[in-house]
């Protein structure tokens, strides 16, 4: 018997993304190259890995072989950095996981940034609710994550995002300095699971105020067509500003709340060489393209170095 890395890459992958041709668009290849790698570790073990339905899952030997096939998988991840490392070479490929916001608002700019000045590093990203970031970055199916509020001291700090009510721009409070949440009562108020919808509950309780949203749309893009259309007003925080359309509004909010971005590697296991020069590359470039607009406290300056 002979089952080889690639096999379990793919593997990995299928049960990862759910599918096939989602796992194919994430290692960069083809999708019968993945069938293929999968059939053959198949044949390897002579059993059935996967449900091959809608969603991709794995049958009960493959959900077995699942943890095995991480550890694998990680550990080789680990031979190749710390070679990488010995050699001082910044060259690679690194999985960044993040969440839907920090996805959509922040990361497309940074691998901009990171594809001009760290040519030799090819970053692919997962996006997933926090939960899911932290698990991926843990078991291995991430190299790196940008973590939200973590312990301090696990990473390096990308930016201090604070929160904003989003209104259309003919609201009668788009033009003040900052809005304070009770002021929003007589407003349809929507919300996106995706969209910190716990920490918006906790800038509910700190106004004394109850929540409850009058809509729940999973996806930001709808969430915030829906406040152009006049439906509702929301929640965001500073780093979706590049999604906003020029009829919103992104205003500062009373309570003043806010949320440390963080990009990390596993805690416990060595880091991919290329992860903290990438993070301290992010840093560096998030504090020179900020404005005091990004943060109500002056002394933070929007995106702090890390």
């Amino acid at each position: 018997m002979t089952v080889n890395l690639p096999q379990l890459r793919a593997f990995l992958a299928v049960v990862d993304a759910g599918g096939f041709s989602a796992a194919a668009a994430e290692l960069g290849m083809s999708q019968s190259a993945v069938s293929h790698a999968v059939a053959s570790l198949e044949r390897e073990l002579s059993a059935p890995l996967l449900v091959r339905a809608a969603p991709v899952r794995a049958t009960e030997l493959g959900a077995r072989i699942l943890p095995h096939a991480r550890v694998a998988v990680s550990a080789a991840r680990s031979v190749e950095r710390v070679a990488a490392d010995a050699t001082a070479t910044m060259t690679g490929n690194v999985l960044l996981a993040a969440t839907p916001t920090v996805s959509q608002g922040l990361v497309p700019g940074l691998l901009r940034h990171w594809r001009e000045g760290l040519s030799g590093v090819t970053v692919r990203t997962f996006e997933g609710d926090s939960a899911e970031v932290s698990a991926w970055l843990e078991n291995g199916t991430a190299d790196a994550a940008i973590l939200i509020d973590p312990p301090s001291g696990c990473g390096v700090q990308l930016a201090v995002d604070c929160y904003r009510a989003l209104l259309p721009r003919d609201h009668p409070l788009a033009d003040e300095p900052f809005v304070a949440l009770g002021d929003l009562e007589d407003d349809a108020f929507l919300i996106s699971p995706n969209a910190c919808e716990a920490r918006i509950r906790t800038i509910h309780d700190l106004a004394g105020l109850r929540f409850a949203p009058t809509h729940r749309v999973r996806d930001l893009v709808t969430l915030i067509s829906m406040v152009q259309a006049g439906i509702g007003v929301t929640i965001l925080s500073e780093v979706s500003r590049s999604l906003i359309p020029s009829d919103l509004v992104l205003v500062p909010l009373r309570p003043h709340t806010s949320r440390r971005l963080v990009m990390a590697g596993p805690h416990g296991r060595p880091w991919h060489p290329a992860v903290r020069t990438l993070a301290e590359s992010a840093a560096g470039h998030l504090a020179r393209a900020a404005s005091p607009s990004f943060s109500d406290v002056p002394s933070l300056s929007g995106f702090p170095p890390g």
